[in-house]
């Protein structure tokens, strides 16, 4: 998997600088997500893959489907990524650039688990509190999980603060048997 997510990458990237540039980061986030979408489904990853066609022929198949529904560079992407045998890597890449666009704009996806379910104004307060320390934007996720018996755990990539009952109680157990 990271080998995918590394020959992705330089395509994420120059789609990302060519959305920028020309003001279009919302549209490219769209046609990505779609593209990969329509390679995720078993028939057209199948067909697109299938090794009587021809990249060309690959390429053509899969811009087909969007019916005329893509520019002119978004229908290059997809020969490019055919000419190079990459079409498997649109997930990879609509993900990466859907990164890139929330790193540029300044907005971070963060799921918090809480043990129950919080209120509305406690929701807010500790959204508003998140953002000031991460200062950014927040796309927030809500779950519940009663194993973590109090308390809540963030999540925002890398990052994980475990405010829980349940891993206070398991840093503790580790600093007495470690």
């Amino acid at each position: 998997m990271a080998e995918q997510s590394t020959m992705a990458r330089p395509y994420a990237k120059a789609v990302f600088e060519i959305a920028q540039a020309e003001g279009s980061l919302d549209q490219w986030a769209t046609t990505l997500d779609s593209l990969a979408q329509a390679m995720a489904m078993p028939e057209l990853s199948a067909a697109v893959g299938h090794p009587s066609l021809k990249r060309a022929q690959q390429a053509d198949l899969l811009v087909s489907i969007f019916k005329g529904g893509l520019s002119a560079q978004e229908a290059n992407l997809v020969r490019l990524l055919a000419e190079n045998g990459r079409l498997s890597l649109l997930p990879q890449v609509a993900e990466q650039y859907d990164a890139l666009k929330d790193e540029s704009e300044r907005r971070v996806e963060v799921e918090i688990t809480t043990a129950v379910p919080v209120e509305a104004s406690q929701q807010s307060a500790l959204t508003t509190a998140i953002g000031k320390r991460l200062s950014r934007e927040l796309e927030v996720s809500w779950a519940t999980d009663e194993s973590l018996i109090a308390g809540a755990r963030i999540r925002t990539g890398d990052m994980v603060i475990d405010g829980s009952f349940a891993g206070e109680l398991s840093r503790l157990q580790s600093a007495l048997t470690g």
